[in-house]
């Protein structure tokens, strides 16, 4: 859900840390060189760590066993050409998670841009989600069916209750039947709140694989996140920037960070995301903001920046206005 336009291209002063245009510069000589996302790439990450096939992005192991990238794109308004042609360019650069949902409007598109980059299916990670108004046993099933016929494939990878309303128990079963049929790898949640994530647990039979939630450097979600660091549920970030809310690409704060590793802000954020072990699924219709942001594998912020980081939290949604 990420409004990556409001970023920057040049930051106010030298202390601001790298801008964009410096990057870019940067990006090329490496990209020349056969660095950025080949063999330089398997340097970034630590050993011991897993990433899907063909792919350079290291990935987290859900609770059913199953491999899910750690940085994904997010396709929230990519509409029509525009979300074609902004899939497609992700997945040439690298990217692997790619995440749409029913109310986006857009499955169609995401699917055109996966079909025209003539990747293997089985080299991408889709996820969409089942929204509000077709909760309920049949509903969800007729749902799903609509999405997969839209995106072009036959299985998701990840597929999420949009919001806790309607009939989550009828929805909920529905998915792990569509699991145990093998037509859905793994099945999780968004914007559920623990006691309502303890509520679902009570009666499924699959606890949910993940729950995609808002949670950014304004809203470290002090009582959320330490609850499914310590479940078998994986936390994952709908709005790793707060789509450029409170002015996040010119915080002084972020931007000194990023100044002592040559880093803009958003790889700072997202770098942040990643050692908290929290999946982020940033979104752009920018080939060099895609680029930009999946260089984040190459430095890892002290625990003095981690640190200062905790203070920027203001403790409360950016995003009032979803209640």
């Amino acid at each position: 859900m990420e409004l990556l336009s409001n970023r920057r291209d040049i930051m106010k002063n030298k202390k601001s840390g790298m801008n964009r245009r410096e990057f870019l510069t940067g990006s090329a000589k490496l990209t020349a060189t056969g660095l950025l996302f080949g063999l330089g790439a398997s340097k970034l990450v630590k050993a011991g760590s897993t990433s899907i096939p063909n792919s350079t992005i290291p990935a987290v192991t859900l609770n059913n066993g199953v491999l899910m990238p750690r940085l994904g794109f997010g396709t929230n308004t990519l509409n029509g050409e525009l979300g074609i042609r902004s899939v497609y360019d992700a997945i040439s650069v690298g990217y692997r998670l790619i995440d749409t949902a029913h109310i986006y409007g857009n499955e169609e598109a995401v699917g055109a841009g996966i079909k025209k980059s003539g990747i293997d299916r089985k080299e991408l990670f889709i996820t969409s989600k089942l929204w509000v108004d077709d909760s309920g046993f049949e509903q969800t099933k007729k749902a799903f069916k609509t999405s997969i016929d839209k995106l072009g494939t036959d299985y998701l990878d990840l597929y999420l209750i949009h919001r806790p309303r309607g009939d989550v128990k009828g929805t909920w079963l529905a998915m792990e039947e569509l699991y145990k049929e093998g037509r859905i790898k793994a099945i999780g949640l968004s914007n559920f709140e623990p006691h309502q994530l303890e509520e679902l647990n009570s009666y499924a039979s699959i606890s949910p694989a993940i729950n995609q939630i808002e949670t950014h450097v304004f809203f470290q979600e002090k009582v959320q996140y330490p609850y499914l660091k310590d479940s078998v549920t994986q936390i994952e970030a709908w709005s790793p920037f707060a789509a450029g809310r409170n002015n996040i690409f010119s915080d002084p704060t972020l931007a000194e960070i990023g100044n002592k590793y040559n880093k803009s802000i958003a790889q700072v954020c997202l770098r942040w995301h990643f050692q908290r072990k929290v999946v982020a699924i940033p979104r752009s219709s920018q080939k060099a903001h895609m680029i930009e942001n999946l260089e984040i594998f190459d430095f890892e912020l002290s625990d003095q920046d981690m640190n200062t980081i905790v203070s920027l939290d203001l403790n409360k949604t950016q995003f009032p206005e979803w209640g």
